[in-house]
């Protein structure tokens, strides 16, 4: 190893930038920390991205509130999952001790308690949180697909369903309305209404029915539906100008580890469909950390792992940076790997030949410095890193054994009580606290299978469809010539489709054109 001399002076001209930074924490060395060697991370290089790793224990989460409060210190946005509820409490100010004190003080970090502006967040209303749910239209095929664990053959048939209903105007808001379209597809009348779009096999139509049965039974109905969620709402600031931090609460989802992770990932696509490019700022609109991200790319195909690398990179011009949160680095693909190029690596553990093999491959992904990295990161302490970003140029910056700075706000899950004021008081309770359940796919779809066919005729001759529940089918008769058109001309051209398209902030306000993973554009 170099002299200490050397490494002090190699990271304070390293980590000397002008502009505005994070500051995450100080230089150790031989285990002491040099007060005036500060490592820091360029408030411009954030959407860039980055990867925060370590083994449990370590100290992730402290790092992702430290830099969360300095973000929104510095007026920028940020979304986070809260997996165990721990972050919650960035809500509060912090508490000193004697303890935090000395670690403070000897960092050089002038220790204040803070609490900070945040929303709170829960999927379909599962938890303490705001309500979140998407539209199962505004999901898409890919992600949904991911989620039910479907093989190529089971996604490409749901991506057909998918494709009928954009095609058809049936709006797809909840799980009740995709498997009406799929029973639909697979009846005699729907077949016929897939002519020139290839089949839909009863057996696999059978597989993601079932599919989508132990969906909704195991609890996942509640995520999907109306209001959606508007991601445009995670950028916002408080009225002093601090960005708002928004938690996605989890504790209550957290034995559906694949359905939110996904969801984390529609967020992010629906950001990245919305947002305009902005190119190059002082400062990232967003910064968006994606915790337990081995999540995503566990059993991923490799379109699917293609689509995540495609939006890595090119959400980078809309001004947002994607922080990866996970144990290990070889959880991430390689192609996403490559693009973060801001790293904060905790400790490591080697208790297996696994764990050796992956620390080697962890140590072999940091620039070239005088430390002997397969060691020290198995013998960092708790809140300390190896760190390297991207310097005001772009450029590396020198590997620094760091501890890193505590946070301000408090170590600790707020109160049930704090939070239910905090979700009570947002302006977003009255947008999204009440689910509607209104007239969609499963609504028209039995209406129309339960006019009988001499009914139907008139309805399409007068151009509108069926709008009530009836009794069971009727058995089908052969049509006749002059019938009108089929499922897709007769609700298109209906009067209720109409008045359904000129409605505000529906799901078929939307022009249903999809991009990156099947999801549906704005």
């Amino acid at each position: 190893m170099a002299a200490s001399a050397d490494i002090v002076e190699t990271v304070k001209q390293g980590y000397a930038f002008t502009g505005p930074a994070l500051e995450l924490g100080c230089l150790l060395v031989d285990d002491k920390p040099v007060v005036d060697a500060q490592v820091r991370v360029p408030l411009g290089m954030l959407n860039r991205h980055g990867l925060v790793a370590g083994a449990t224990g370590t100290g992730k989460t402290k790092t992702l509130q430290v830099m969360a409060e300095q973000l929104s210190t510095n007026g920028v946005p940020v979304f986070m999952a809260d997996i165990k509820g721990d972050l919650s409490g960035v809500s509060q100010p912090g508490v000193a001790n004697d303890k935090l004190t000395a670690r403070t003080q000897s960092i050089g970090q002038n220790w204040e308690g803070q609490g900070f502006p945040v929303e709170y967040l829960s999927l379909g209303g599962q938890g303490n949180g705001v309500p979140v749910r998407a539209t199962i239209t505004s999901f898409g095929p890919t992600l949904l697909a991911k989620v039910l664990d479907l093989n190529e053959t089971q996604t490409s048939s749901l991506a057909l369903v998918f494709h009928f209903a954009d095609s058809a105007g049936l709006a797809l808001l909840d799980l009740k309305d995709l498997r009406a379209v799929i029973q639909y597809l697979i009846s005699d009348e729907g077949q016929q209404d897939l002519t020139g779009l290839g089949g839909l096999s009863k057996a696999t139509a059978g597989v993601i029915l079932r599919e989508l049965i132990a969906f909704s039974d195991a609890g996942a109905e509640v995520f999907f539906g109306e209001p959606e969620f508007n991601t445009k709402d995670l950028l916002r600031n408080a009225p002093d100008g601090r960005g708002i931090i928004t938690c996605l609460e989890l504790p209550s989802v957290q034995d559906k580890p694949a359905l939110f992770s996904t969801f984390l990932l529609w967020m992010l696509a629906d950001l990245f469909h919305d947002l305009p490019e902005a190119g190059d700022l002082d400062k990232p609109k967003l910064v968006f950390f994606f915790d337990e991200a081995h999540l995503l790319f566990k059993d991923a195909s490799k379109a699917f792992l293609d689509q995540i690398t495609q939006t890595v990179r090119l959400i980078r011009s809309k001004a947002v940076g994607v922080f990866f949160v996970t144990q290990n680095p070889k959880d991430v693909n390689d192609d996403v790997l490559a693009q973060l190029g801001n790293r904060v690596q905790h400790a490591l553990r080697a208790y297996t030949p696994d764990d050796a093999k992956a620390l080697k491959a962890a140590a072999s992904t940091f620039p070239n410095s005088s430390y002997d990295l397969e060691e020290l990161l198995t013998q960092l302490g708790i809140g300390e890193a190896i760190i390297t970003v991207l310097s005001d140029r772009g450029a590396p910056t020198p590997v620094a054994w760091t501890r890193l700075r505590a946070p301000q706000s408090l170590m600790a899950p707020a109160t049930d009580e704090a939070i239910t004021a905090i979700v009570n008081a947002s302006p977003l309770k009255p947008e999204y606290g009440q689910e509607i359940d209104r007239e969609s796919a499963y609504e028209r779809l039995q209406a129309k299978l339960a006019t009988p066919p001499s009914a139907a005729g008139r309805a399409a001759a007068s151009g509108g469809g069926a709008a009530s529940r009836g009794p069971a089918p009727a058995p089908r008769q052969a049509p006749a010539a002059d019938q009108g058109p089929g499922i897709v001309g007769e609700v298109v051209h209906s009067s209720a489709f109409k008045s359904f398209l000129r409605s505000a902030g529906t799901v078929l306000g939307r022009e249903i054109t999809r991009s990156i993973f099947g999801t549906a554009k704005r």
